[in-house]
Parts: C-alpha cells; structure tokens; sequence
C-alpha cells in the first residue's frame, strides 16, 4: 500500500510540471509545407505560361512582346546582350520567314526569387532562295538542349541569361534531304585544346560526295575560313582536327557537303553536275582556361 501510494506521489510530482503538449507548432509547420506546396504549384505554373508566351511570339514573329519576357541585362553563354540578341532573332526572321519553334520543358528547379529551367528545342524551316551551286530550295532543321535562368523581378519572372549547351543545325537542298548524315564533335572543351569533328555520310550509289569541315568562332560578325573540299573515303567518314581558341569564344564545327552525279555525253566527255548540297553545323562550347587555380603537391607526387 505504501508502495502504491508512494506511486501516486511520484506520479503527482510529476504531472504538476506537465502540460499538455500543444499541437499548434505541428500543425503550424503542417500548413507551412501545405502552402509553400501550393506557392511552389503556382509558380511552376507561372513559368510554365512564361515559356507558353516565347513559343507563341517567336511564332507569330513578335520581337516586340517577345522582349517583355527578357530582363534588359540578360546575356547568354556566347557574350551576346540583349540588343545583340534579339538583332539575331531578327535576322533569322528575315532570312527564314516560315520559321517554326517548338520548347519542351524538361526541368525545373527553383531557388527563391531565382529558377533554373532546362528545355528541349526544335526549329523547322524552309529555304525559298535557290542556293547558287544548286537549283533547290533549302530546308532547315536545328535542334538544342538549353538552359535558362529566371529572375522574379517586380512579382514578374523574366529571362535573364540562358546556356545553350547542345545545338546542331542541318540546311539541306535537293537530294541531300534523302541522305543522311551527320557532324559530331564534342559539346564542351577547354580553351586551346584539341578535338576532331567527325562527319559521316550514306554514301548513295553512283554517286560522288566532295566535302569539307571547318569550325567558325561565335561571333558577330561571322568571319568565315576558306573551305577545302575533299571527295569522301569509301569508308564514309571524313574527320579534321582543330584546336579550340584560346580567346574563350564558343565555337561552331561546320560541314559543307556536295553530292554529284555523273552522266555521260559521249565517249570523250563526262558531264558532272551537283544535285545535292548540305551545310551542318554543331556546337562546341569552349571552356576558358582558370589561371588563378593553385595545387600544392602532395608528399606522393613530390616522392614520383
């Protein structure tokens, strides 16, 4: 008895310093996740509408309104400004008038005011003007891997920078749209350094295919190399070897391709004739070179 009562004691110490635990901080924290989940919804929502509005600009060919969505300090991954920028929309515009655009939006990470989007790009086009080497028109087909940053500014979320990471563009006339082919070199390396463009053709029968690689730095304006053409190994392959610069320019590797065919006149004379033509290009990101990076030595590699 005096051990239960003893009990009774202990448990009334006890619970005089008890006090019901509250449920509000909880509940509090419980609402807190509820409404960031909902402030989260509606601003993927929001940026979701931004990139909605670039498509439907860009093909309704609006500089106008599509430079609403840019902030006036963004810059992308080439250097170019806004001005310069939408200077090149405009001339891609003016040089392909049936320009269409389609954004697919892979990712989005946001950071507060900040946002980080990752899309999937395509545009198709067609050439009207008949290149001079061929009585064809063209037809365009470009694709990128792209990423953008996001600023919320004055409750509006704008652009203000964007990396282009992967783009490859193929303009092709005549016969060449039924042949495949393809550049590649590598999307990212660093300044000064070496890498091949590689490019591969289905060499179709009966006929010659003469080609060239060269790479152009990205810049305005384009300042162009003189091109060698070479006829195509039997192999299919034709390869170069550049050295990245060392100015911290992005670069474009650029493939010309001519197909020819052969028809005979008579027996002394062979009529040589090009019926198909293709310019690829891809590019390739130069990573500028960190002087300011210092390694100490570690006692192994001072031993070697």
């Amino acid at each position: 008895m005096k051990k239960f009562i003893l009990s009774l004691i202990l448990c009334t110490v006890f619970s005089a310093g008890y006090v019901e635990p509250s449920y509000a901080g909880p509940i509090a924290d419980f609402k807190l996740r509820i409404e960031n989940s909902r402030n989260e919804k509606q601003t993927i929502k929001d940026i979701k509408a931004l990139f909605d509005l670039q498509t439907e600009y860009t093909n309704k060919y609006d500089l106008e309104k599509l430079a609403t969505l840019y902030a006036d300090n963004y810059v992308d991954n080439d250097g170019y400004v806004k001005k310069v920028y939408f200077k090149l929309i405009q001339d891609t515009w003016d040089t392909y008038p049936d320009i269409t655009y389609k954004t697919e939006i892979k990712n989005i990470k946001l950071k507060g005011d900040y946002a980080i989007v990752q899309t999937a790009e395509t545009a198709i086009a067609t050439d009207d003007e008949e290149s001079d080497l061929i009585a064809a028109k063209g037809e365009l087909y470009s694709t990128a891997t792209c990423v953008y940053h996001l600023k919320k500014m004055n409750e509006k979320w704008l652009i203000s920078a964007e990396q282009v990471v992967e783009e490859t563009s193929t303009l092709k006339y005549g016969d060449a749209r039924f042949v495949k082919m393809e550049l590649n070199a590598p999307s990212l390396i660093g300044a000064g350094e070496e890498y091949t463009a590689e490019l591969k053709v289905d060499l179709p029968k009966d006929q010659i295919v003469i080609a060239s690689i060269n790479k152009e730095r990205i810049v305005q304006p384009v300042k162009k190399d003189p091109e060698v053409f070479k006829r195509l190994p039997e192999e299919q392959i034709l390869e170069r070897v550049f050295h990245a610069n060392s100015d911290n320019i992005n670069e474009y590797a650029v493939a010309s391709v001519g197909i020819t065919r052969s028809e005979k006149v008579s027996d002394e004379y062979v009529k040589v004739y090009m019926n198909g033509l293709a310019f690829i290009i891809t590019r390739v990101n130069v990573v500028p070179k960190n002087n300011f990076v210092e390694i100490e030595e570690t006692n192994v590699q001072k031993a070697k």
